[in-house]
């Protein structure tokens, strides 16, 4: 018996529903987050810079050798950071960062055993290999978790982290030095490393598969096409330049530098930490500086930075004189690296565009190439 049918009656139009914006991450956590392990990952280059002596004593040898440690970490963070960049758009972000910790940790742990020099230059480019996968991660996180309208501050504290931790992590690693040896500083900095693996599972969000299709091929084909445009080449070599003058000038100051400074680890802390004032008033004043054009904003802390480190170098032994200048320098720095990375986001072509290829601290590997 068949079954009676009934009439489909006038039709009701159903009403869609409405778009549901995205699930974005809770941005204080989040920003909290990267922007400490930043400090601490990225800060892993510029530890030696504070050790350079009792490393020297340990190895017998000199201080101007135990450079090439903060050299052969640059070159390899550059260089994993090519590689890293790929890795976070196809696996994801938060894989990438956590596979990254768990790396960086074991190789950090590592330089703490090196036995003499060229163990502790092959140790240090291993370390800077792993330490390469957090930043690309970090910003593509940022890119695509962080609700737009808060972009431009967390970019602006990530950034103005990573430049922190040239300051925080020498001052860090000379008061741990002092007190327990410079092996200690590598043993600890690879168990807080560690450590950061708990809040990233907990906080960070997976990358949803949609945004890590396409094989790495494709993600490595961006960086050929991003680097024909003469724009972007300028911005990045700016901001290599840039960067590489910021460590090498506390390199510089720490080796070489003043009577009343060079050698003399109390004033050489001192004027370290002289610089963190601005690394905390930058992101403060990020809603400020984001009335400014970004292109405008690079080319006025340039000069700014520019004008600082003339003067500096004409101060002598001025020491309060040279702090002022140094504050300047940094808080230009600090102020120029959000600028780029919205420059460069805004410059490259969609197809090619990604976040960890807009990343001035991609060229923070760069500071680590300045010996003197």
């Amino acid at each position: 018996m068949s079954l009676p049918t009934t009439s489909p009656g006038p039709s009701v139009p159903v009403a869609s529903a409405p778009e549901q914006p995205p699930a974005w991450a809770p941005a204080a956590a989040t920003i909290a987050l990267l922007t400490t392990l930043g400090v601490l990952v990225v800060g892993q280059m510029y530890t030696v810079l504070a050790m350079l002596h009792p490393m020297a004593d340990s190895w017998a040898t000199t201080s101007g050798q135990v450079t090439w440690t903060a050299t052969a970490f640059g070159f390899a963070y550059a260089t994993g950071f090519l590689v890293a960049g790929p890795l976070a758009d196809r696996y994801g972000p938060r894989a990438v960062i956590s596979t990254g910790l768990v790396a960086a940790t074991i190789a950090t742990a590592a330089v703490s055993a090196a036995p003499h020099l060229a163990w502790g230059i092959a140790l240090r480019v291993l370390q800077g290999l792993t330490a390469a996968t957090f930043t690309p991660a970090a910003f593509a996180y940022v890119a695509h978790h962080i609700a737009p309208h808060r972009r431009g501050i967390a970019l602006t504290c990530v950034t103005s982290g990573m430049l922190a931790a040239a300051v925080l992590m020498q001052i860090g690693a000379q008061a741990v030095e002092a007190a327990l040896g410079w092996r200690a500083v590598f043993l600890l900095s690879a168990a807080l490393i560690a450590l950061g693996l708990l809040p990233v599972r907990r906080i960070l969000h997976s990358t949803p598969s949609r945004q890590t299709s396409g094989g790495l091929l494709q993600a490595f084909a961006a960086m050929p096409r991003l680097l024909r445009r003469p724009r972007l080449v300028a911005l990045y070599a700016s901001t290599m330049t840039l960067m590489a003058a910021f460590v090498a000038v506390y390199t510089a100051v720490a080796i070489a530098g003043p009577p009343g400074i060079a050698g003399r680890s109390s004033a050489i802390m001192t004027l370290r930490a002289s610089a963190l004032p601005a690394m905390v008033a930058i992101p403060l004043l990020a809603s400020v500086l984001q009335r400014f054009p970004a292109p405008l904003r690079i080319v006025l802390a340039m000069a700014v930075a520019a004008v600082t480190v003339a003067a500096g170098s004409l101060l002598g032994g001025h020491t309060l004189l040279l702090a002022l200048a140094l504050l300047l320098f940094v808080a230009a720095v600090a102020a120029a690296a959000p600028a780029v990375v919205e420059t460069v986001n805004a410059t490259a072509p969609a197809r090619a565009a990604r976040p960890w290829l807009s990343m001035p601290a991609a060229c923070s590997s760069a500071p680590a190439w300045a010996r003197s």
